[in-house]
C-alpha cells in the first residue's frame, strides 16, 4: 500500500505513526514489522502506544508457533550476553523491529506478483505536537554500517585520531565499513555517525574486526549479531576476547601493518 501527499516524504515520527496507524485500521494486519534503524526505533514504541498493543525491539529471529499462532520473538539481552524469547499476546497487531542482516534473504519467487494499492488519508498536521524546522544532510562516505558485510571498528585503545588511519587502511583492503565505539565519538576522533552500540548503530555483518575495543556491554549490544568477530587488543584480559571467535593479543600499531601487507599479498595472488 502507498500513501502519497506533499510533505509525507519528510522525516516526522508523529506523522509516520498517524499514517501507519490509519493504514492498520483499514487493513487489520496481525504483524507490523519495522527495521531496527533510527527511524524504526523511533516509530515502533509510538505506534504500539497508539494501537494499544505490545512492542518488541531489536529482534534477531521471528517465527510463528503453528500450534498456538503466537509470534515467537528472539532478541539479545544483557548487552548481547543472552537471548530472550518472547511469545506474543492476543493483542494485535504485534509491533516488532528486526535487526538489519539478522536473517538470510529469502530466495526470490518470480511467480508471485504484488499489487500496489494507493490509500487516501486525511492527516491533520495541526494535531502534532512537534514540527520539522530544519534538515541537515551529512555527507556519507564509504559503506553504510547496517548494510556492510565486513566492518572494521576501533575503540578507545586506538588512542587518538591519527590511529584511525590504520583502521581505514584495513577497511579499504577488506572493502569494509569503518565503525567506532563511544570513546572515539566522545573524544571527536571520528564522526559520531560511525558509532556502534546501544547509543549508535546496531549491526550484524558477516565479519566484525574489533581493534582496541575492550568489550563493554554497551558496545557489544550493537555488534553481537556479527557472524564472526575478530578481536585485536594488547590487553590479554580484555573482555572482548570472551566474545570473539578469534583473537590477536598485541599492539594494533604492529598487528595491523602486518595484517594489511599479508592481505594485499593474498588478494594479489
Amino acid at each position: 500500500m502507498t500513501v502519497e501527499r506533499s510533505g509525507f516524504s519528510e522525516m516526522h515520527p508523529e506523522r509516520y505513526v498517524a499514517i501507519i496507524a490509519a493504514v492498520c485500521g483499514q487493513t487489520k494486519p496481525s504483524i507490523v514489522l519495522l527495521g531496527q534503524t533510527d527511524i524504526g526505533r523511533d516509530i515502533a514504541p509510538r505506534l504500539a502506544a497508539k494501537l494499544k498493543t505490545s512492542v518488541c525491539l531489536d529482534c534477531v529471529d521471528l517465527k510463528v508457533d503453528q500450534k498456538t499462532g503466537s509470534l515467537i520473538q528472539t532478541k539479545p539481552v544483557y548487552g548481547g550476553n543472552a537471548l530472550a524469547v518472547w511469545a506474543s499476546t492476543n493483542h494485535q497487531p504485534h509491533v516488532v523491529t528486526m535487526r538489519p542482516r539478522a536473517a538470510k534473504p529469502a530466495e526470490p519467487d518470480f511467480s508471485r506478483k504484488a499489487e500496489i494499492v494507493p490509500v487516501s488519508l486525511d492527516i491533520e498536521d495541526s494535531k502534532f505536537k512537534s514540527q520539522l524546522l530544519e534538515t541537515v544532510k551529512e555527507e556519507s562516505k564509504g559503506k553504510r554500517l547496517e548494510e556492510a558485510k565486513i566492518i572494521v571498528a576501533g575503540g578507545g585503545g586506538i588512542g587518538g585520531k591519527n590511529g584511525f588511519r590504520l583502521i581505514q587502511d584495513l577497511a579499504q583492503v577488506l572493502d569494509a565499513a569503518v565503525g567506532i565505539t563511544r570513546v572515539p565519538a566522545d573524544e571527536n576522533w571520528m564522526p559520531k555517525s560511525l558509532e556502534i552500540g546501544q547509543t549508535g548503530h546496531i549491526v550484524g555483518p558477516d565479519l566484525y574486526v574489533a581493534v582496541g575495543i575492550s568489550g563493554a556491554p554497551q558496545h557489544l549490544a550493537g555488534c553481537s549479531g556479527s557472524k564472526i568477530l575478530i578481536a585485536i587488543n594488547k590487553d590479554p584480559q580484555a573482555r572482548i576476547f570472551e566474545e570473539a571467535d578469534f583473537g590477536v593479543i598485541g599492539d594494533y600499531k604492529e598487528v595491523l601493518p602486518a595484517l594489511i601487507a599479508k592481505l594485499k599479498d593474498l588478494l594479489a595472488a
